[in-house]
């Protein structure tokens, strides 16, 4: 009896979790230690674990960009280590920048069907449709993804909307300004390694040839009559692909948006409305909801961060749940990546340490090389371990 009682309060814990999140997520550092709480985490059985805790320790490490330079290198830092995942602060985007390009994503998407598809199908480019990738996985959403560079966002304006000048101009602005603040966590990262070169990484991602993408995606209210809507309008590359429409669920009530996944670039820069749905998995296995900020950016580790830190840092994996029964969410990410032919390598200097390549956890590898291991594999996959160096001594 004792142990039925103990599983009911930790289930009723668990179910009220998302009611008090919110106030629980006001975490900040103090000075350069983070602050946690222990909260019970609201999906009971975890997609991935690895430990067998029923509680975790966590708080989103926060870090206001407008502090001392030096103390802010040292969060960021601490933070790729210990999480893979941060939020910004005072970053420098100019909110009218953000709410421009909210309103021409929020355009697109409240249009009638038929004419999103002129926009698609998304190969990988484009308007897409509740299929993610070519290999099978679903999601309850739709979405645009667009390369980020000038030329190409003009191109695929004149399919996206009635005014293409206005839609590329408004989503370079937004792609300039979010490239800026990656570039100046970079910078940031290499100070708090003490890096002899500041600009390591940042010249990764300001280099003209680099092979950043923009993505926006649309998730539809978790409501049955939303969902048959939604449901009628099925994506027409279904047919000619002869994937399965059904939509994965986690317990009764939610249904996955995005599924598991790590971002295979260097930073991924995420900014949402106010709708939750994100969750991050911590290092234990247990799948935990952040809260919303649509004032603020999240920065999140990728796989090529990791192989570039080798293995220091470790790139977060995230999923989207459709929990909101009546709201839309909508979230806008900048995935920064190098160019087709940069090597993926770890540098020979971190924290003034020499790694020899014997010592070094992956291969050399170019970030064209393994984009197309990323195309050839499923959403939950872990694809650095093909690159893993089985020479390590």
């Amino acid at each position: 009896m004792h142990h039925r009682e103990s599983l009911e309060q930790k289930s009723s814990l668990a179910n009220s979790a998302s009611s008090i999140i919110n106030s629980l997520f006001k975490i900040t550092y103090s000075n350069s230690n983070f602050t946690h709480f222990n909260m019970v985490v609201a999906t009971t059985t975890p997609l991935l674990r690895r430990g067998n805790k029923k509680n975790t320790a966590f708080g989103v490490p926060t870090i206001d960009l407008s502090e001392d330079k030096s103390k802010v290198s040292e969060m960021i830092v601490k933070a790729c280590e210990e999480y893979g995942f941060f939020k910004v602060v005072n970053h420098g985007v100019p909110k009218k920048v953000i709410a421009r390009m909210e309103r021409e994503a929020v355009d697109f998407f409240s249009r009638p069907i038929l004419q999103k598809q002129r926009a698609g199908p998304a190969a990988p480019f484009g308007y897409g449709c509740k299929n993610i990738g070519f290999n099978g996985d679903k999601g309850d959403l739709e979405y645009i993804l667009l390369e980020a560079n000038s030329t190409s966002l003009s191109q695929r304006a004149k399919t996206i909307s009635n005014d293409p000048s206005t839609f590329s101009s408004v989503t370079n602005d937004y792609v300039s300004a979010v490239r800026k603040l990656v570039c100046d966590i970079l910078e940031l990262v290499a100070e708090g390694l003490w890096m002899e070169d500041k600009f390591i990484f940042s010249k990764l991602i300001s280099d003209t040839q680099n092979d950043s993408c923009f993505r926006v995606n649309h998730y539809p209210p978790n409501n049955h009559h939303h969902e048959e809507e939604f449901n009628n309008h099925w994506d027409p590359e279904e047919e000619r692909l002869h994937i399965s429409p059904l939509i994965p669920t986690v317990g009764s009530k939610s249904r996955v948006g995005f599924g598991e996944h790590t971002d295979p670039q260097i930073l991924t820069i995420l900014r949402s409305n106010d709708v939750s749905g994100l969750q991050i998995c911590s290092h234990d296995g247990f799948w935990i909801p952040v809260p919303p900020d649509p004032n603020e950016f999240f920065v999140l580790v990728g796989d090529s961060f990791q192989a570039l830190m080798n293995g220091r840092f470790t790139s977060v994996r995230h999923r989207v749940l459709a929990m909101n029964s009546w709201k839309t969410r909508m979230s806008m990410m900048y995935f920064a990546a190098p160019a087709l032919d940069t090597w993926i390598t770890a540098p020979p200097q971190i924290n003034n340490i020499i790694i020899s390549t014997s010592n070094n956890m992956y291969r050399p590898f170019t970030w064209g090389e393994f984009k197309q291991i990323v195309y050839s594999l499923r959403l939950a996959d872990c694809r650095l371990d093909y690159f893993k160096n089985h020479t390590q001594s």
